[in-house]
Protein backbone atom coordinates (compact mmCIF):
# COMPACT_ATOMS: atom_id res chain seq x y z
CA UNK A 1 0.00 0.00 0.00
CA UNK A 2 2.57 2.45 0.87
CA UNK A 3 3.58 1.41 -3.49
CA UNK A 4 0.44 2.91 -4.44
CA UNK A 5 0.18 5.84 -2.15
CA UNK A 6 4.06 6.86 -3.53
CA UNK A 7 2.81 6.12 -7.10
CA UNK A 8 -0.53 8.44 -6.35
CA UNK A 9 1.94 11.02 -5.18
CA UNK A 10 4.08 10.50 -7.86
CA UNK A 11 1.00 10.34 -10.42
CA UNK A 12 0.01 14.11 -8.83
CA UNK A 13 2.99 15.61 -8.74
CA UNK A 14 3.72 14.61 -12.21
CA UNK A 15 0.24 15.88 -13.30
CA UNK A 16 1.48 19.69 -11.39
CA UNK A 17 4.73 19.73 -13.42
CA UNK A 18 2.85 19.46 -16.58
CA UNK A 19 0.07 21.42 -15.92
CA UNK A 20 2.96 24.27 -14.63
CA UNK A 21 4.93 23.21 -18.25
CA UNK A 22 2.03 23.98 -20.38
CA UNK A 23 1.24 27.03 -18.63
CA UNK A 24 4.88 27.83 -19.33
CA UNK A 25 4.71 26.63 -23.06
CA UNK A 26 1.46 29.09 -23.35
CA UNK A 27 3.72 32.12 -22.46
CA UNK A 28 6.94 31.49 -24.10
CA UNK A 29 4.36 31.10 -27.52
CA UNK A 30 2.66 34.03 -26.61
CA UNK A 31 6.22 36.06 -26.17
CA UNK A 32 7.39 34.09 -29.45
CA UNK A 33 4.01 35.66 -31.39
CA UNK A 34 4.55 38.73 -30.22
CA UNK A 35 7.69 38.93 -30.98
CA UNK A 36 7.25 37.57 -34.40
CA UNK A 37 4.57 40.12 -35.12
CA UNK A 38 7.27 43.16 -34.03
CA UNK A 39 9.85 41.35 -35.93
CA UNK A 40 7.61 41.79 -38.89
CA UNK A 41 6.42 45.60 -38.13
CA UNK A 42 10.32 46.19 -37.77
CA UNK A 43 11.07 44.41 -41.43
CA UNK A 44 8.55 46.59 -42.95
CA UNK A 45 9.51 49.72 -41.30
CA UNK A 46 13.14 49.09 -42.39
CA UNK A 47 12.19 48.36 -46.06
CA UNK A 48 10.22 51.37 -45.73
CA UNK A 49 13.37 53.74 -44.39
CA UNK A 50 15.61 51.58 -46.98
CA UNK A 51 13.54 52.94 -50.01
CA UNK A 52 13.62 56.28 -48.61
CA UNK A 53 17.18 56.30 -47.98
CA UNK A 54 17.93 55.22 -51.54
CA UNK A 55 15.94 57.96 -52.36
CA UNK A 56 18.31 60.12 -50.29
CA UNK A 57 21.61 58.54 -51.43
CA UNK A 58 20.36 59.18 -54.99
CA UNK A 59 19.55 62.98 -54.71
CA UNK A 60 22.83 63.09 -52.70
CA UNK A 61 24.17 62.07 -55.94
CA UNK A 62 23.14 64.09 -58.01
CA UNK A 63 23.41 67.03 -56.02
CA UNK A 64 27.40 66.27 -55.82
CA UNK A 65 27.62 65.86 -59.61
CA UNK A 66 25.61 69.02 -60.27
CA UNK A 67 28.12 70.54 -57.51
CA UNK A 68 31.27 68.68 -59.04
CA UNK A 69 30.15 70.23 -62.66
CA UNK A 70 29.65 74.01 -61.43
CA UNK A 71 33.41 73.88 -60.25
CA UNK A 72 34.50 72.31 -62.97
CA UNK A 73 32.87 75.46 -64.92
CA UNK A 74 34.52 77.83 -62.17
CA UNK A 75 38.12 76.50 -62.69
CA UNK A 76 38.90 78.70 -65.50
CA UNK A 77 37.54 82.06 -63.61
CA UNK A 78 39.88 80.94 -60.53
CA UNK A 79 43.00 80.10 -62.39
CA UNK A 80 42.27 83.68 -64.13
CA UNK A 81 42.29 85.15 -60.91
CA UNK A 82 45.31 83.55 -60.22
CA UNK A 83 46.57 84.62 -63.32
CA UNK A 84 45.41 88.49 -62.48
CA UNK A 85 46.75 87.98 -58.68
CA UNK A 86 50.29 86.88 -60.67
CA UNK A 87 50.06 90.35 -63.29
CA UNK A 88 49.12 92.47 -60.33
CA UNK A 89 52.49 91.71 -58.15
CA UNK A 90 54.73 91.78 -61.00
CA UNK A 91 53.09 94.85 -61.94
CA UNK A 92 53.60 96.06 -59.08
CA UNK A 93 57.03 95.07 -58.34
CA UNK A 94 58.19 97.05 -61.56
CA UNK A 95 56.43 100.33 -60.65
CA UNK A 96 58.08 100.10 -57.63
CA UNK A 97 61.18 99.29 -59.63
CA UNK A 98 60.23 102.21 -60.94
CA UNK A 99 60.02 104.62 -58.28
CA UNK A 100 63.40 103.56 -57.14
CA UNK A 101 64.79 104.62 -60.30
CA UNK A 102 62.71 107.64 -60.47
CA UNK A 103 63.50 108.63 -56.32
CA UNK A 104 67.08 108.12 -56.96
CA UNK A 105 67.22 110.40 -60.36
CA UNK A 106 65.87 112.87 -57.94
CA UNK A 107 68.20 112.59 -55.44
CA UNK A 108 71.07 112.68 -57.90
CA UNK A 109 69.78 115.81 -59.50
CA UNK A 110 69.49 117.65 -56.20
CA UNK A 111 72.93 116.17 -55.16
CA UNK A 112 73.95 117.50 -58.36
CA UNK A 113 72.10 120.90 -58.34
CA UNK A 114 73.66 121.03 -54.15
CA UNK A 115 77.11 120.44 -56.05
CA UNK A 116 76.87 123.09 -58.98
CA UNK A 117 75.70 125.62 -56.10
CA UNK A 118 78.56 124.96 -53.90
CA UNK A 119 80.70 125.03 -57.39
CA UNK A 120 79.26 128.56 -58.31
CA UNK A 121 79.67 130.35 -55.24
CA UNK A 122 75.49 129.20 -53.99
CA UNK A 123 74.19 130.84 -57.42
CA UNK A 124 71.96 128.51 -59.01
CA UNK A 125 72.41 128.50 -62.86
CA UNK A 126 70.25 127.67 -65.37
CA UNK A 127 71.51 124.43 -67.42
CA UNK A 128 73.23 125.10 -70.60
CA UNK A 129 72.28 122.69 -73.27
CA UNK A 130 69.82 120.25 -73.80
CA UNK A 131 72.30 117.72 -72.92
CA UNK A 132 72.58 118.38 -69.05
CA UNK A 133 71.33 115.59 -66.80
CA UNK A 134 69.06 118.07 -65.16
CA UNK A 135 67.39 118.79 -68.79
CA UNK A 136 67.59 115.30 -69.77
CA UNK A 137 65.66 114.02 -66.23
CA UNK A 138 63.47 116.85 -66.63
CA UNK A 139 62.26 115.62 -69.64
CA UNK A 140 62.67 112.00 -68.59
CA UNK A 141 59.94 112.56 -66.15
CA UNK A 142 57.95 115.13 -68.03
CA UNK A 143 58.10 115.19 -71.55
CA UNK A 144 58.97 117.59 -73.74
CA UNK A 145 56.18 119.28 -72.72
CA UNK A 146 56.85 120.44 -69.61
CA UNK A 147 53.95 120.42 -67.18
CA UNK A 148 51.27 120.55 -69.17
CA UNK A 149 52.32 117.57 -70.29
CA UNK A 150 51.94 115.57 -67.77
CA UNK A 151 49.36 113.48 -68.71
CA UNK A 152 51.02 112.05 -71.37
CA UNK A 153 53.79 110.76 -69.14
CA UNK A 154 50.98 108.74 -67.16
CA UNK A 155 49.38 107.57 -70.41
CA UNK A 156 53.03 106.33 -71.82
CA UNK A 157 53.14 104.61 -68.53
CA UNK A 158 49.52 103.18 -68.63
CA UNK A 159 50.25 102.04 -72.40
CA UNK A 160 53.35 100.30 -70.94
CA UNK A 161 51.64 98.39 -68.52
CA UNK A 162 49.15 96.90 -70.54
CA UNK A 163 51.63 96.48 -73.32
CA UNK A 164 53.50 94.07 -70.69
CA UNK A 165 50.19 92.30 -69.37
CA UNK A 166 49.22 91.66 -73.01
CA UNK A 167 52.97 89.79 -73.33
CA UNK A 168 52.47 88.53 -70.14
CA UNK A 169 48.76 87.10 -70.95
CA UNK A 170 50.36 85.60 -74.05
CA UNK A 171 53.79 84.02 -72.35
CA UNK A 172 51.32 82.56 -69.89
CA UNK A 173 49.27 80.88 -72.60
Amino acid sequence: MVWQWALMVVAVAFAVLIVFLIKTLQAGTKTLENTAQTLKEVQKTMDELTYEVKQVVRHTNDIALDANHKLKQLDPVMESVKNLGQLLNEVTLVSQQYSHRMIEKAKHHRENKEKQKRENGGAALLPESEESPAVQSYKATYGSEGRSGEGVGVQKIVKWIDTGASVWQKFRR
